[in-house]
């Protein structure tokens, strides 16, 4: 299927949850905001947070736990056995930018400036000449965090004008360390200059400050776009999207009575570079939360296993839609359309984790919803990215399904979505967490 829909009456979740997403994005410029925003939103649905070095109880209700720029939530339904599978919804948190290193101070002829390191994939093209803020987390000398968020106009990748470089059209060339690092002012470099800038931005004292993770975002709003404002363009929505329609998805799911699973959302820190981290998706997080959950509820190895074998995730990122200028470089015969519904994402050689039994799951979710659907494969002579899909099929035996939201300019600064896309994608993981 690949034709919109309207919002089906039975729907939760219509162009309200587009607005907002843009919210979402705008107060999320790192995967510590993200996770803050969405626990906030938990917290407010009822939800509880536990720590991890506490005790866990077997109580019914929802619970969430944050590590880092993780948070992994869910919902354990009133007379829950403990072999009652869980139902997952996966995403992750982090984007493509550029990170702060450890000694940030730097500059060269008169200008001030702010030395970075790329994280991921991204689009480097996409960072030129663009307002750029600031966001992360610091570190206290007692061990605390505080989130920072510089986001106004802070910072500039200046590009070359094209009297100096007269090929630049035909093909520029960045290199990542000489010619990525923005400026933030002239005058004479000093050590420290960020850190006691930030921390004044933080509300600390910056000899209280032991460690950061901070990183560059733009700050031009997520808008409509289109003649029809039929089209959303804004940052990071590869992979927030996913995590604002779970979030949504998994509080609609609570109210429901009689679920037969246990709703989860999992949503990872590190996907863009390997997953490998204690908050990525190839780390133990996401089993230990689940087996605690067993165990907690008075189960046995035996009551762990049952639970895992019943249990499926969809693991819910952005994907490729036709692109009107490159067409060729998508196979012929699979062009995903933007607000043409979710589409599901199949790789034979398990880049993504799909098979026929998960597109049978997935295409019953959509239809229980009302939601028009597509698949996506990539043209053999293109390479496949992946997600955090094949790791988590792997690593915890579960079933596993790659589905996600169609867009353009992945990995940019800025990136391109349908406006009907997100509710869609929400009201179809919203069927997919009840069974």
């Amino acid at each position: 299927m690949s034709s919109a829909a309207s919002r089906p009456a039975s729907a939760p979740f219509g162009p309200g949850h587009t607005d907002d997403l843009m919210a979402f994005l705008a107060a999320s410029p790192s995967p510590y905001h993200a996770v803050a925003n969405t626990a906030d939103r938990l917290e407010k649905a009822g939800f509880r947070r536990v720590e991890e070095t506490a005790a866990w109880d077997g109580t019914s209700g929802g619970k969430f736990v944050t590590r880092g720029g993780a948070i992994i939530a869910w919902y354990v339904p009133e007379g829950a056995a403990p072999h009652t599978p869980y139902r997952i919804v996966g995403a992750h948190t982090d984007s493509p930018n550029l990170r702060v290193k450890p000694r940030p101070d730097m500059g060269s002829q008169g200008w001030r400036q702010v030395a970075v390191e790329i994280y991921g994939g991204t689009l480097l093209n996409t960072w030129l000449d663009r307002d750029l803020g600031l966001a992360g987390r610091l570190t206290l000398r007692d061990g605390s965090h505080r989130l920072v968020n510089v986001d106004r106009p802070l910072l500039r990748v200046p590009q070359l004008a094209i009297h100096l470089d007269r090929s630049a059209n035909d093909g520029l060339k960045l290199d990542r360390q000489r010619h990525m690092q923005p400026v933030w002012g002239t005058g004479e470099v000093h050590e420290g200059d960020l850190v006691e800038f930030v921390a004044g931005e933080a509300g600390v004292d910056a000899e209280d400050v032991a460690g950061w993770d901070l990183m560059v975002h733009a700050v031009d709003a997520p808008a409509y776009l289109g003649r029809d404002r039929e089209l959303v363009a804004g940052p990071r929505m590869d992979n927030l999207i996913s995590v604002h329609a779970g979030v949504a998805a998994l509080v609609e799911a609570a109210g429901r009575e009689d679920l037969p699973y246990i709703p989860v959302l999992a949503a990872f820190d590190h996907e863009e570079n390997g997953s490998e981290a204690d908050t990525g998706a190839q780390g133990p997080l996401l089993g230990t939360v689940l087996e605690r959950s067993v165990y907690a509820r008075g189960g046995t190895y035996e009551d762990r296993a049952r639970a895992f074998a019943g249990t499926v995730c969809l693991s819910s990122d952005t994907g490729h839609a036709v692109h009107p200028n490159y067409a060729e470089r998508h196979d012929p015969t699979h062009h995903p359309r933007v607000n043409g519904g979710p589409i599901l994402k199949v790789n034979v050689n398990q880049r993504y984790a799909t098979d026929g039994t998960g597109r049978a799951l997935f295409a019953a979710a959509c239809e229980k919803a009302g939601v028009p659907w597509q698949s996506f494969v990539s043209n053999n002579d293109m390479p496949c990215g992946t997600t955090i899909g094949p790791i988590t099929a792997a690593r915890h035996g579960i079933t596993t399904v790659d589905i996600g939201v169609a867009i353009l300019s992945m990995h940019s600064a800025r990136e391109l979505c349908g406006a009907e896309d997100p509710y869609l994608l929400a009201n179809a993981l919203v069927a997919f967490l009840e069974g």
